[in-house]
């Protein structure tokens, strides 16, 4: 399954999906799966729940995931995690999938809300877990996921853990700036700091792959990135600064300022290539026009080779090196 720290819900491909991959779980084979109706509290806690007003039916759903949709039907089954079994954990059984982006392997919430896998796992994690992506120079592709405190690093440098009412799922911290180089961007304290009301601030997030950043932002990184770089760029998709690979040794390291911490990217951290090998792309974008347009994301391609610690009782983000693969 898919890790993904903004989403709460887990769901899986069920046997009869429309548009799902060939593998899924049938729950007709499983001893322990029990259907959910609307009026169990688990139902009203799902996004895009379609309940009657009145009556009893299965708690049904639909959702968009990455530009994708799917319906799904809220179940109960056991989920066991190596030796470790959550017994009744609510997830959603997909009926059906529109679009190409929703994972064909389904996906785990690893989000704060109520139905995510923290939530639902009560003491047994004490609320804490930690996550490790490899490099997509990676062989194998294999990184860790370490649930609880056992086997997490002991020192570890950490940054507060905001949390916004209105988005409750989302792991907020506070970015109070960002250099290129020796250079600190000048950026307007509006485009960083964290505010509820707006969702306007910084996330760290499993399940997207490009850093955004907030147009102003965006904008003033990029300019003192060309400018330290030199030369001429070029755009490839999302991306806007592009640049003969032969260039790349001049190419400037990027610091993200958190508060308490701060984090020197490594350059296969902030530098794309294209799949002919002949360019390399600053590997950030500005923030799409949507919901999200207020957001600084701190995405998965920013986070290779470093374990990332989330620890939601004592509101803490820690982040080391680690070679993840």
């Amino acid at each position: 399954m898919v890790l993904d720290t903004s989403t709460d819900e887990a769901f899986v491909p069920c046997s009869g999906c429309t548009g799902c991959s060939d593998t899924t779980f049938s729950p007709k084979a499983s001893t322990s799966y029990g259907p959910l109706d609307c009026s169990v509290p688990q139902c009203g806690q799902v996004r895009g729940l379609s309940c009657p007003a009145t009556g009893s039916a299965a708690c049904s759903f639909n959702q968009s995931y990455a530009g994708s949709s799917f319906s799904a039907t809220l179940i109960q089954d056991s989920l066991r995690l190596a030796t470790d079994v959550i017994p009744n954990y609510s997830f959603g059984c997909v009926n059906a999938i529109t679009g190409a982006s929703v994972p064909a392997q389904g996906l785990l919430g690893l989000g704060r809300g109520p139905l995510s896998l923290l939530s639902q796992s009560g003491t047994l994690y004490s609320g804490l877990f930690s996550y490790c992506l490899p490099s997509f120079k990676s062989y194998y592709f294999s990184g860790s996921l370490k649930l609880g405190p056992v086997g997490q690093p002991k020192s570890i440098r950490t940054t507060p853990l905001l949390r916004n009412p209105h988005r409750p799922s989302l792991y907020y911290v506070n970015l109070t700036g960002i250099s290129v180089g020796r250079v600190l961007v000048p950026v307007a304290y509006e485009y960083l700091t964290f505010n509820p009301n707006t969702g306007s601030g910084t996330i760290i997030d499993s399940g997207t792959v490009i850093t955004r950043f907030v147009a102003p932002i965006y904008n003033a990184v990029r300019e003192e990135f060309r400018k330290q770089v030199g030369g001429t760029f070029s755009s490839i998709g999302a991306f806007d600064t592009c640049f003969v690979k032969n260039y790349e040794t001049l190419a400037p390291g990027i610091t993200l300022h958190f508060e308490g911490l701060d984090l020197k990217l490594p350059l296969e951290n902030s530098l794309i290539h294209s799949s002919a090998g002949s360019l390399a792309c600053l590997a950030m974008a500005a923030a799409p026009d949507n919901v999200n347009s207020v957001l600084n994301v701190i995405a998965n391609f920013q986070q290779q080779n470093l374990r990332i610690l989330f620890d939601t009782v004592n509101n803490k983000v820690g982040i080391a090196r680690e070679v993840c693969n």
